[in-house]
């Protein structure tokens, strides 16, 4: 059997960082920067006021109370150039630029509230209440560095720097086919010796919480060449497929007949519980890469999280890396089989402790959806007492 390890370094070794795409901004949500942003004008691009309230000169208004004239108002995007003198005021609203001669602003609520004349009960500091130019982001500087993922407020941070397009490396576009004549659609009716298809629906749902864009391509049955129909149809709009079920070591495995013969998908047995037969290569004139997992649930699943998704995060331009982990104190003891790592479902709790949750089969989905976490056990160790210390994968 191969570790974990030398077979998670084999896919990332193979996945390869997608190309650049110039996207509008509407749909760059999700994905990974491929360019150094910058500021063409500063943030903000003038002084303008923080608050409603009134511009003033600070030294008008250090012996508050005092009543002062309003000589007009300021509106946010205003754009007449405006000045106050001695003992004047403006009134002024949030945003709005500042008139020159002006260095603080009253809060309305310091106030009166006048429109002729105001009367102003606090005196301010010069700078209050004001945003001065530049005072978020200067000309020139970087304000989103190349990797860094766009989520709403890195939109807003290139919206707001007068971005209309931006170049990112695009969510990988994902097809998950499963295979197996037992299986039907969910909503149709059973017959003898037939379960619900649940595994590309699990799958499509990682897919797209991991940063990719996921694509059903239905049920194919255990025929060597309907799978290799299916497979040339959709690589078209794949830059990553995944299979499930079929690669096991008995009769009717649709998977591995079919793709074994190309000579570019490898099939392994993994030292992991669950998800111990797995294969991974390339296939097609573009080498799009295939997975090809476990068909029981709980298999397919954490076979997805231990090496798909580090693929899937290298291939929009994040880091590869396996799949992050967390410290966590077992409320249990736990048992594992020995010279395989595996990943047992738990309840991560608030207080750094872990729950194992009471069934561990490769088919109980049921089991799974109750988990938070998958609690990894080395390949050395096959008993660890309530309270040791255990690396944990949340979900």
């Amino acid at each position: 059997m191969r570790s974990v390890d030398d077979h998670l370094s084999d896919i990332l070794r193979t996945i390869r960082v997608l190309a650049p795409l110039e996207v509008e901004l509407e749909q760059a949500l999700g994905t990974t920067l491929a360019e150094e942003v910058t500021a063409p004008v500063p943030l903000p691009p003038f002084d303008n006021s923080a608050m409603d309230g009134y511009a003033v000169r600070a030294e008008d208004v250090a012996d508050a109370p005092v009543t002062l004239p309003v000589i007009d108002d300021i509106a946010a995007g205003d754009g007449r150039v405006q000045a106050i003198g001695p003992g004047m005021v403006m009134r002024i609203m949030t945003g709005a630029p500042l008139p020159a001669g002006a260095d603080a602003v009253i809060p309305v609520e310091w106030t009166d509230g006048g429109t002729a004349q105001v009367m102003i009960n606090r005196s301010a500091p010069p700078g209050n209440a004001i945003r001065r130019a530049g005072e978020d982001v200067r000309a020139g500087d970087v304000v989103l560095p190349v990797g860094t993922p766009i989520g709403p407020a890195q939109l807003g941070v290139l919206a707001g720097v007068g971005r209309r397009r931006v170049l990112v490396r695009p969510r990988p576009r994902v097809v998950v086919i499963s295979t197996g004549a037992e299986l039907v659609e969910p909503g149709l009716p059973l017959g003898d010796g037939q379960i619900w298809e649940s595994n590309s629906f699990a799958l499509i749902a990682a897919v797209r919480e991991a940063g990719g864009e996921g694509y059903r391509a239905g049920i194919v049955a255990d025929d060597a060449a309907r799978f290799l129909d299916q497979l040339d149809a959709q690589l078209l709009r794949a830059d990553l497929v995944i299979t499930s079920g079929g690669v096991s070591m008995g009769a009717y495995e649709p998977v591995k007949e079919a793709l074994g013969p190309l000579g570019t998908v490898r099939f392994d047995r993994v030292a992991m519980q669950p998800g111990m037969p797995q294969g991974f290569g390339v296939v097609g004139e573009d080498h799009i890469p295939i997975f090809t997992l476990p068909g029981n649930p709980v298999s397919s699943f954490v076979s997805f999280m231990v090496f798909v998704r580090p693929a899937l995060r290298k291939m929009g331009g994040l880091a590869a890396e396996p799949t992050p982990t967390v410290r966590a104190v077992t409320t249990a003891p736990l048992r594992s089989p020995e010279g395989k790592r595996s990943y047992l479902r738990g309840v991560l709790g608030p207080g750094g402790t872990v729950d194992p949750v009471r069934r561990q089969g490769s088919h109980q989905l049921a089991a799974l959806a109750a988990a938070n976490a998958l609690i990894v056990v080395p390949e050395d160790v096959v008993e660890l007492p309530e309270g040791a210390n255990v690396e944990v994968i949340p979900l």
